[in-house]
């Protein structure tokens, strides 16, 4: 054979190597991946060739599957009452792909969890159709609707959380303005545009409010400011005047900080005067005196800077809240007011509200509570956990005798039911660099006791950009109160 020939066959040959070792990498180390791929289409024709199991709540299901034709898809799924659960299911779409609990427990939905084979292969033997288990919720269906109903009253973009203080469950998680999942469900250039509305749409209802945005908490983060002020021992009788003037000279600042209900009203006023009357400067003071340290320290023990709540169950994945890190005095000062560059999502401030109504003990929030098999067999079951003793027993017991004294005597008016033991605070939180022309965003957080021992701690959020509304409807705590108020009702019976 003469040089050049030898040559061609020695790199036809190096080419049918690299084939072969290609091939075989592709079906052996990269196979599991490419078979789960989300867009592998054979992907997709398995997880809607029969009926997805569902998702309950209350125990009825909120989810279901209907036969469609002229398409690889067999299914499609089919939601009941969309809008109010789509910040709980997420989408199950042909075309969009999964979110949320139905992308998290997608392989329980579908049938292919491995925990299901003995099902599958008694299935192949006796031509019964592959089924998928269900996820039950710890969603109260009353206090939902109540959360869901008091956002689109007002038309508002806003969010509810209702956590059981107790045991960390999710009893409401609502988002407005919403989206019916069903409408997008399926696979037709139609439905594509209807997705692509939605995503175009600037008031965001493809948003998840409650878990995945975040907005400076205001007012309500002063419930956390007090806590931090006790347990540093800045703060020994919440009924002792301060030396805290006002208006409020920021520290390495010509700025001087008022607050809504007058000076002479909060000049040098107590801890729950302060927390009756939201004074400002009370909780400035309070902040710079516990330092940045501290504060930050007693803030991720509820939960701040953590990017995860559930990572057991994989179920409340949540965009971090965040107090940052080496903050100067007037920042520092001005996180004390839930200010300056503090951020918070609607969830993380419900649970710092539980957590103090648990007398300080944070528990874990969770929104799944079973996850059932075919056979209606328990796989997992969720136990109560404990994220951390964010503050001392008695320090939790002094933030609830001022909230509580809020809801009586102060901002908190609104929430107050009888028969209950109500602790509520009002916020509202400056936004955009012109305050005087941005209308601020409205915060409320509360909770409820029972004399039977239930409880429920609630946050309300609410965006009122395109409401025509006055400042003093926000800071007055009339548009959240009664929200909470309504859904604290729905979980107590009351």
């Amino acid at each position: 054979m003469n040089r050049p020939l030898r040559h061609i066959a020695i790199f036809c040959g190096l080419l049918m190597l690299a084939l072969l070792i290609r091939t075989n990498w592709l079906q052996y180390a990269k196979s599991e991946e490419l078979a789960t791929h989300e867009h592998n289409r054979r992907v997709k024709i398995t997880q809607f060739a029969t009926p997805r199991g569902d998702i309950i709540v209350g125990g009825k299901a909120i989810t279901g599957s209907k036969e469609v034709e002229g398409t690889d898809f067999k299914y499609q799924r089919t939601f009941k009452q969309g809008k109010m659960y789509a910040p709980v299911t997420g989408y199950a779409s042909q075309a969009q792909g999964m979110s949320l609990l139905e992308n998290t427990y997608d392989s329980i939905l579908s049938g292919e969890d491995e925990r299901f084979a003995f099902q599958q292969a008694k299935g192949i033997l006796t031509g019964e159709p592959r089924r998928g288990g269900d996820v039950i919720t710890t969603i109260d269906p009353k206090a939902q609707k109540e959360a869901y109903k008091g956002l689109t009253d007002l038309d508002a973009r806003g969010a509810v959380v209702a956590l059981e203080p107790s045991t960390g469950k999710v009893l409401a998680l609502v988002s407005t303005p919403s989206y019916d999942p069903s409408v997008f469900a399926g696979n037709s250039f139609k439905e594509g545009d209807k997705f692509q509305a939605l995503v175009d749409d600037k008031s965001k209802p493809l948003a998840n409010r409650p878990l995945r945005e975040t907005f400076p908490p205001g007012s309500t983060f002063k419930i956390l400011t007090a806590a931090a002020a006790l347990e540093a021992g800045v703060v020994t009788d919440v009924n002792a005047p301060t030396d805290a003037v006002s208006p409020y000279p920021l520290p390495q600042s010509t700025s001087k900080i008022s607050s809504e209900a007058g000076d002479a009203t909060c000049n040098k006023a107590s801890m729950k005067t302060a927390m009756q009357y939201s004074c400002n400067n009370v909780f400035l003071d309070a902040a710079l005196k516990v330092g940045d340290e501290k504060m930050r320290e007693t803030a991720e023990k509820f939960g701040f800077n953590k990017d995860v709540y559930s990572e057991e169950f994989g179920d409340l994945l949540a965009t971090k809240s965040l107090y940052p890190e080496e903050l100067d005095k007037p920042g520092t000062a001005l996180t004390g007011m839930g200010q300056g560059s503090l951020t918070s999502t609607p969830m993380q401030m419900a649970m710092v509200t539980a957590a103090l109504a648990n007398d300080g003990k944070l528990m874990q929030p969770h929104i799944v509570e079973e996850l059932r098999g075919p056979d209606l067999s328990t796989l997992e079951r969720h136990d109560p956990k404990e994220m951390s003793q964010a503050v001392s027993p008695e320090t939790a017991k002094k933030v609830q005798e001022m909230m509580e004294f809020t809801a009586k005597e102060g901002s908190a008016q609104k929430a107050l039911i009888d028969g209950v033991t109500v602790g509520g605070k009002t916020g509202t939180a400056q936004r955009g660099n012109d305050v005087s022309k941005e209308v601020p965003y409205g915060w409320f957080v509360s909770y409820g006791k029972a004399s039977d021992g239930r409880s429920v701690a609630v946050a309300v959020f609410i965006d009122p950009t395109a409401m025509d509304i006055s400042r003093s409807d926000i800071s007055g705590g009339r548009l959240g109160a009664p929200i909470a108020r309504s859904v604290m009702r729905a979980v107590l019976g009351k």
